[in-house]
C-alpha cells in the first residue's frame, strides 16, 4: 500500500507519497508522469510520519529555508540507470543549474563509460517521482536553454527564481527570448 497526503504550495498542489517509512513521491498535480511510478493501491492518511516530515521539509523549502535532501528517506521507484541521475540531481547546490550534458559527463565518469547520451539523462530527469525534493527543476539545456520540465516550464522558473538562480543568463529557447 503506498499513502498520499496533499500539500498546499506556491506552485500549487503537491501529492506527497510514502511507503514502508520513505518518501517515494512528490508530483505536482497535472504533471506529466503524475503517480508514474505507483503500482499499487494508494490510500489518503495524513497522519503517517514520512508524510509528515515531507511536508515539514517543504515548508522549510517554501520558507526560504535550504533543507537538506538527505534529510528524508527516500525511495523512489526506477531503473538503476535512472536511480544513478536522480543521485546526481541531489548534488547540485541550491540557487545554481547543471545542464544534460554535464550530467551525462559525471555519470559516464562514474560508470567508467567513455560517453553517456544526454538525451538519455533527459529521460531519467524528467521521470523523477520525488519533484522538488530532488530537484530536477535545477537541469537547464545547453547554452542556458529552460527546456521541458514535467511541472510545467512555468513552475520551473517559480522554483528556480525562489532559490535565488540569476534567469537573466537563462531562455526559453523560443525567439526574442
Amino acid at each position: 500500500m503506498v499513502y498520499t497526503s496533499h500539500y498546499d504550495s506556491p506552485v500549487g498542489t503537491l501529492l506527497l507519497a510514502g511507503q514502508d517509512g520513505t518518501l517515494a513521491g512528490v508530483w505536482m498535480e497535472g504533471q506529466k508522469y503524475f503517480l508514474g511510478s505507483v503500482r499499487e493501491e494508494t490510500q489518503e492518511c495524513k497522519s503517517l510520519p514520512i508524510l509528515q516530515q515531507a511536508g515539514r521539509w517543504l515548508d522549510r523549502y517554501f520558507a526560504g529555508e535550504r533543507p537538506a535532501v538527505n534529510e528524508l528517506p527516500l525511495a523512489p521507484v526506477g531503473s538503476d540507470f535512472r536511480q544513478e541521475v536522480w543521485k546526481i540531481l541531489c548534488e547540485i547546490p541550491y540557487g545554481q543549474t547543471t545542464t544534460y550534458g554535464e550530467i551525462a559527463q559525471k555519470l559516464s565518469a562514474r560508470l567508467g563509460r567513455e560517453r553517456m547520451s544526454a538525451r538519455a539523462v533527459g529521460g531519467a530527469v524528467g521521470h523523477n517521482p520525488i519533484s522538488i525534493i530532488i530537484p530536477c527543476h535545477r537541469v537547464v539545456g545547453s547554452n542556458g536553454r529552460l527546456t521541458g520540465y514535467a511541472g510545467g516550464l512555468e513552475r520551473k522558473i517559480k522554483l528556480l527564481t525562489h532559490e535565488g538562480v540569476d534567469l537573466t543568463r537563462l531562455h526559453s529557447g523560443a525567439p526574442g527570448t
